[in-house]
Parts: structure tokens; sequence; C-alpha cells
């Protein structure tokens, strides 16, 4: 790699932003793809390797095609739970496993522990402020958990005015519906209400924390990566 190339590569990284080099086997010719953009390189990235390289990037997975291997930089997910909830000690371990930076949002001290999130990041802050400071991005997904009204619409108002791919809440139809008036009376437009998946996670019939735990984890895995994986 040129040193220009390898300089737009690592600010392409720096800025978070889904980036895949695009190399031809039989000669090493080669493409950066950022955002989906060709921005540097000799390789004439054909739609196919184009739509490749933006599979390639919703996997999460480095592959080839037509001869040409795409190396994918994707941004790190993250997973941002407001609400230190039992719901939340559950969620919070298996996306973990699913490979997400995991941070837990809830200014009662007596719940967000270290003993109740082992291993995880616990912030011990007011929900709004703390998301604005973690500023979530297209690769993060938000979960509100709290069930009260003065935690979870402020911190839904911040994370629906970012790019963040998921944003779930959890309550009835009936708790959606009376949050929507809310949010909308505090500012937030109908189609940035629209965002919110409430009730949150897939209708699976859960009950306990645990099977809703699996329903959200679902429900973000289905919008992270598509009907089909991909």
């Amino acid at each position: 790699m040129k040193r220009a190339f390898l300089e737009r590569l690592e600010a392409a990284r720096q800025a978070k932003q889904p980036t895949v080099v695009a190399t031809r086997l039989s000669d090493g010719a080669q493409a950066l793809i950022v955002d989906g953009d060709v921005v540097a390189g000799d390789l004439a990235v054909t739609p196919a390797i184009a739509d490749a390289a933006q599979t390639a990037l919703r996997r999460d997975k480095s592959g080839t095609e037509d001869g040409v291997f795409l190396q994918i930089f994707n941004p790190p997910l993250r997973l941002i739970i407001v609400g230190a909830v039992h719901i939340a000690q559950v969620l919070a371990p298996m996306a973990t496993l699913s490979g997400y930076g995991v941070t837990v949002i809830d200014p009662r001290g007596a719940w967000a522990s270290a003993e109740r999130f082992p291993d995880i990041a616990v912030i011990q802050d007011w929900p709004e402020e703390a998301m604005q400071s973690l500023a979530p991005d297209r690769r993060t997904a938000v979960v509100a958990l709290t069930h009260d009204p003065k935690l979870d619409d402020p911190a839904l108002a911040v994370a629906l005015a970012t790019d963040a791919f998921y944003v779930g809440a959890l309550g009835s139809k009936k708790t959606a519906a009376a949050r929507a008036v809310r949010l909308k009376d505090s500012g937030v437009s109908d189609g940035a209400i629209a965002r919110i998946d409430g009730p949150i996670g897939m209708n699976i019939g859960a009950v306990s924390p645990a099977e809703i735990a699996v329903a959200i984890l679902a429900k973000i895995t289905l919008t992270l990566r598509g009907p089909k994986g991909g």
C-alpha cells in the first residue's frame, strides 16, 4: 500500500467509518471503499464488488468476490442500556458474548453497581448526559428499560438524534403510545419517534427477564444483519 492510501485508511478508521480494502489477487491492485464510495486506489470497482463489499460489512466478515479480496474495517459494535434492571443483567453479558461493547446507564447507585454488572461498564449518571457523552453512532444500539419516563424519555430523545442503528424501549403498546406523545411534546419529530422499537424486541412470547433479553438481542441482530443475515 502507498502511504497516501494508508493515511486515508487510517483516517477512515479513526472517524469510525465502515471501510473496505479491495485487493485484486492477480496483480495486487487496490481500492479503498469508505461509506460505499471509492476514495483511493488503482482498482476499478465493479457494481458486483461494491455490493459484495457492503454485504461483507453487514456480516462483519471479510471475503473474496470475482478474484478480489475484501478486507473489512468496521467500527466496533456498541450497546447502550438505559436502566440497570433485571433484564439488563441478562442482556449485558449476552450482548458482550455477541461482540458488543456494553455500557449500562443508571443514576441509581443501588442498581448500577459492579456487583450486579461484573465486567460491564456502568455509568451512574443521568441518561441524557451520559448518552450525549457516549455519542451513539451507526454501529450503536440503544435500549431503554427503566419504565421511568424521566430516565427513558431524555435518553431516547438524544439517541433518536444520532445515527444509532437500533433504538428500542420497554413497554406495552399503551406505554409506547403515551411515550410518543411525551416525546412529540418535547420537540421530537414523528419520523424520529417512529424509529423506536416498542414494544421492544422480537415477538416470541417472552415473559421472563432472560426471555425478554433474548427477544431484544434477536431484534437488534435482525436490524443489524438483515432478514437473511446480510
